[in-house]
Parts: structure tokens; C-alpha cells; sequence
């Protein structure tokens, strides 16, 4: 079994170790910063640190300000209120102006879970990925959180950092390079390309094994950049398999299969299947629940990728 940790403890540590080492990085709350874990960030810098209270649209609109001044900041809420309240405030204070704010959306995907359905952001990528100049990171596990933070931090121009609160497995490894806008491939394959992205890399792991026994090889693909996405080694696998999985913790409208989507259908033609949430708002539950009611789970995958091939030998 693989050690367990939540995302933003992950995020958290490497605010600190950032913190110690850089005097203009400054953190914004919208007054959850127990939640975000940036009470500990708090704790170390405290003159480094603005709770704004419950009102995402100041946070933007002063951390905007921040940057102006010369500051780093990053700029944590809740994904579902930040992405959908102040996203006129990153359209034109962050993205428009092409200020360096880092905006982390916290509590996504299923790890809202039991704060409620209304809780639950399936739509915040598609909404981050539409804005012009703002790049999207979606780590794995805390630990390649905690390389996408320092990435961020050394990256000129906007950011949205996806965050999870519940813990997952920690599947990625020290050694693993992170660059932003560049894909892991984690597997050499040559029947079907699985592409994941955020906590579903695990399940991809999982669901390529199961394909193996069955004699099938999957490539896995991990893009933690949504954008820019690496659209090389999307076609070069592409090309290779014949056949595209995708695989996310998000509606398939707008996120991690629509960039595919678009990147196959301009380079390099390919038939794609994409598994995630299918056009609805969330439910409450625990996470497993979750991720078992939406069926964000290898069996899934595993079934989606084998009518995947009996198709193309149907053809």
C-alpha cells in the first residue's frame, strides 16, 4: 500500500520552505486558512500573511495589488467560490493585466466530499483553462505538490494550483522531473495511450496493470499542466497507440479530455474516449463514495479503454 497524504500538506510545506527563502513571497486567505493549511504559513511569517475574510473577490483584487507592488502572492480559497465568484477579478486584475499572482483553488474535486454538494468544483479547471495567460497545474500527490508550488513560485505570470484537502496515495516518486507544460510518461505502451491528470494518476496505475494481465499494453501519460498542455507528447503517443484515454477528477467538459480533444483533432486525429464527470454538479458523500458514484475508478478505465479497441478491430 502506498503512503497516504493530503495534497495541501504537501502545499503548506512547501509555502514554508519557500517562505524561509524568499521575503517577497507573501499568502492570501479568504478565512480558511486552517482548512488551506496556511495558518502554518501564518505561524512562520505572519507579517507575510492577509486573512481577507469571506470575500474571494478582495483576495484576487488584493493580491492583484500585491503583485504590483512587487510581491509573489498566492491567493487561497475554496476552488468552487474562488473559480466562480472572483473570476472576473482574474480575468481583468490577474490574467488581463498579466499580473504574477498564483491562484490556488483548495477543497477540489471529490476531496469537498462531505462539505456538501454545492461544495464540490467539477467545472473549475474548464473555467481557469478558458482564461488567456493563465497556466493550470493539477499535481498528483503532495509530494509532486509540493515541486508544483516551487514551480510556480519561479513561474512569471498567472497560475491556478488545483489542491485537494483529503489524503491520497503518494504514487509519484522524489525523482521524477517536474517541468510546467511537460508530460510524464510513467509506462511504455502500444495498444492504447491512458492520459490522467491530478489524483487519477493512481487509479491509471492501477487500471494499466489490470489491462496487462489481459494482454494489453497501456502508455501512461501524466499531464499535470492542463495548460499549457504538452501537445507533443499527447501526438507522439498518439501515433504510437492508435487509441486515447482520458482520465480525470472533473467533467469532462472543458478540462483535461477537451484539451486532448482539441490537441488530436488539430495534429494528430486519434479515437478518444474520456473518462470523468459527465455534465452534473456534485453529490455529498465521503470520498471514496465519490469517487465510486461517478465511477472515477480503474474499472472504469480498464472497460473504457477495451471497447476502445474492440472498436478500432471492428474497423
Amino acid at each position: 500500500m502506498a503512503e497516504q497524504k493530503a495534497p495541501r500538506e504537501g502545499y503548506s510545506e512547501a509555502l514554508i520552505r519557500l517562505g524561509k527563502q524568499n521575503e517577497d513571497l507573501v499568502v492570501l486567505d479568504a478565512d480558511c486558512a486552517k482548512s488551506n493549511m496556511t495558518n502554518f504559513y501564518k505561524d512562520n511569517f505572519p507579517n507575510r500573511f492577509f486573512n481577507v475574510g469571506i470575500s474571494e473577490c478582495d483576495l484576487v483584487g488584493t493580491a492583484a495589488g500585491l503583485a504590483i507592488a512587487g510581491k509573489i502572492p498566492f491567493a487561497n480559497a475554496y476552488a468552487n467560490f474562488l473559480t466562480g465568484r472572483a473570476y472576473d477579478q482574474m480575468r481583468i486584475s490577474v490574467c488581463y493585466s498579466n499580473n504574477n499572482v498564483k491562484i490556488v483553488g483548495h477543497n477540489a474535486g471529490t476531496s469537498a466530499a462531505q462539505e456538501g454538494a454545492t461544495h464540490l468544483p467539477l467545472e473549475d479547471i474548464s473555467l481557469m483553462r478558458s482564461l488567456p495567460r493563465m497556466t493550470v497545474i493539477v499535481p498528483a500527490d503532495s509530494l509532486e505538490m509540493e515541486k508544483a508550488v516551487e514551480a510556480a513560485y519561479h513561474f512569471e505570470g498567472p497560475v491556478y494550483l488545483r489542491v485537494g484537502k483529503l489524503p491520497v496515495p503518494i504514487v509519484t516518486k522524489q525523482e521524477d522531473n517536474f517541468e510546467i507544460g511537460k508530460a510524464i510518461k510513467y509506462r511504455d505502451g502500444s495498444d492504447v495511450t491512458l492520459i490522467s491528470t491530478g489524483i487519477m494518476l493512481d487509479e491509471t496505475f492501477k487500471a494499466a496493470e489490470q489491462l496487462e494481465q489481459k494482454g494489453i499494453k497501456a502508455e501512461v501519460l501524466h499531464v499535470h499542466t492542463i495548460k499549457p498542455i504538452d501537445a507533443e507528447a499527447i501526438t507522439k503517443s498518439a501515433a504510437k497507440t492508435k487509441r486515447v484515454v482520458t482520465v480525470e477528477e472533473h467533467s469532462i467538459i472543458g478540462g483535461l479530455g477537451s484539451a486532448v480533444a482539441e490537441v488530436l483533432a488539430e495534429h494528430q486525429p486519434t479515437p478518444l474516449r474520456r473518462v470523468g464527470t459527465n455534465d452534473r454538479f456534485g453529490v455529498s458523500g465521503k470520498m471514496p463514495e465519490l469517487l465510486d458514484f461517478f465511477q472515477l475508478r480503474a474499472e472504469r478505465i480498464v472497460k473504457t479503454a477495451e471497447e476502445l479497441i474492440d472498436i478500432a478491430l471492428v474497423k
